[in-house]
């Protein structure tokens, strides 16, 4: 292993029981980045400069102190737990996807780009259906744009809750969900989701609720807004209207609280 990596460790029981066709699973990893992004300078631009900005905000506006043992489901490229890497107080995370080359492949320029601390991150690919890992392990679990993927949605925050120690938390950003207000834009963008074969899935806000009500994990919501200046104030405005974005963070009760009930 390069020294300047992180920690690779090879998984391939997981294919064998993935719920549907792996090698359509896997196509459909790699095309997704494309859907949401015009190219790949588009997508490195908002991995260096937009999307860190999502840890100042959850500690600001959700309180969260990102600490302990930390997994990333359907982590891709790994961005998310580059910048949890840098943390002082995250002591290991555990980056999985389904798709073995993102993990061997991007996620090390990720980490080069944004100057991660990869003594603490080990990658290895698994299916966020069926998680590796022992019960109560975890301090947090993470995903970015990650749930809309499952085929199921109820199982995979099961097995979040699963790993998580009592008290821990489930932190969900940059899910695809319907805005209450259908613009034309809604048509094409599947239109195009179509034409490139990828099984992409769009959720209302009430339709997450309902998600993480069936897994018993105790969800709060919180509207994301990562805007400066006047757009800060119109994004304040429209966000749930024409466009939603929000972040999920769902809490496994601790054994007392849950003696309690």
């Amino acid at each position: 292993m390069n020294p300047i990596e992180s920690k690779y460790i090879d998984n391939k029981s997981y294919w064998s029981r993935y719920p549907g066709d792996a090698t359509q699973a896997m196509r459909e990893a790699h095309a997704r980045r494309a859907t949401e992004f015009a190219d790949e300078a588009e997508w490195l631009r908002c991995v260096k400069n937009d999307f860190p900005k999502y840890l100042p905000f959850l500690k600001e506006h959700c309180g969260i102190e990102f600490f302990g043992r930390i997994l990333e489901i359907g982590a891709g490229g790994a961005w998310l737990s580059a910048e949890l890497s840098k943390q002082p107080r995250v002591v290991e995370i555990v980056a999985t996807d389904f798709s073995q080359r993102l993990l061997q492949e991007q996620a090390p320029k990720v980490f080069a780009l944004l100057k991660a601390n990869v003594a603490k991150i080990t990658r290895t690919p698994g299916d966020f259906h069926q998680l590796d890992f022992p019960s109560n392990y975890f301090d947090f679990v993470v995903s970015s744009a990650v749930l809309h993927h499952a085929d199921n949605i109820v199982q995979v925050l099961c097995e979040a809750k699963r790993v998580l120690k009592p008290g821990g938390r489930f932190v969900a950003i940059r899910e695809q969900v319907w805005p209450l207000v259908k613009i034309k834009s809604r048509a094409k963008m599947i239109e195009k989701l179509v034409a490139t074969g990828v099984n992409e899935r769009f959720h209302t806000l009430a339709d997450y609720k309902e998600f993480f009500r069936q897994a018993s994990l105790p969800m709060e919501v919180r509207r994301v807004n990562l805007a400066d200046g006047f757009k800060y104030y119109v994004n304040k405005v429209v966000n749930g209207l024409t466009h939603a974005r929000y972040a999920f963070v769902g809490a496994k009760r601790s054994q007392l609280a849950a003696r309690r009930r």
